[in-house]
């Protein structure tokens, strides 16, 4: 759907440039711009490798495995069928802190493996259920753990919108860091709304 959405966003400016005699100039825009985001692109790796990297690290000497444990109430809150012990928890843990430091990019890697994690726990409570092996079963929906979980990924309070700051220090803001206080009355609304929504609808589904 993206792919005939953008095709037909760029069909559309290209007939435009040529309606309007804009031609030279809506190729010297797309030349600029693709130098740009070369440029972005560049800044925004080193940024990504770099928290990326400190999360390795921090996984690896047993730092994430304490912030897991204290973010442990608010996942069992959040995901109260998940095995307390489960490898999905540190998914989302580090998911989660990612978020939280605003380093959205550094959040993906740990998001697709906790929604990997999530999937695997669903197709087992599905097979034991209906006593067949777990190769057999083929999901259909997504589990009230999945939904939860990307729902409240998206809304994803952030305390230091770091990818933000870099955007803006990219394109020479005063201020890069001025959108901090903002964006963390915005992104604990939109969490807070998240979580209210998907405890009401996980337990409108467990009724049902």
């Amino acid at each position: 759907m993206l792919n005939y959405l953008w095709g037909f966003m760029i069909l559309t400016g290209l007939a435009y440039g040529i309606v309007t005699g804009q031609v030279e100039a809506l190729s010297n825009a797309a030349l600029d711009s693709a130098g740009e985001a070369v440029t972005l692109a560049v800044t925004m790796l080193g940024i990504m490798a770099m928290w990326t990297g400190l999360m390795e690290v921090a996984r690896q000497s047993g730092i994430l495995d304490r912030l897991t444990r204290g973010l442990g109430p608010i996942l069992r809150f959040l995901f109260p069928r998940i095995p307390k012990e489960h490898k999905a928890n540190e998914y989302i843990a580090a998911n989660m802190i990612a978020n939280l430091l605003g380093l959205g990019w550094a959040a993906t890697p740990m998001g697709l493996k906790a929604m990997r994690e999530l999937t695997v726990i669903e197709r087992e409570r599905i097979a034991e259920k209906r006593g067949i092996p777990m190769q057999e079963v083929q999901l259909k929906k997504a589990s009230d753990e999945m939904c939860t979980f990307l729902v409240v990924n998206i809304s994803s309070l952030q305390l230091i919108p770091v990818s933000v700051i870099a955007y803006r220090s990219q394109y020479g803001a005063v201020n890069p860091a001025a959108v901090v206080v903002p964006g963390l009355f915005a992104t604990l609304a939109s969490t807070l709304t998240a979580v209210i929504f998907c405890r009401l609808m996980c337990r409108k589904g467990e009724k049902s």
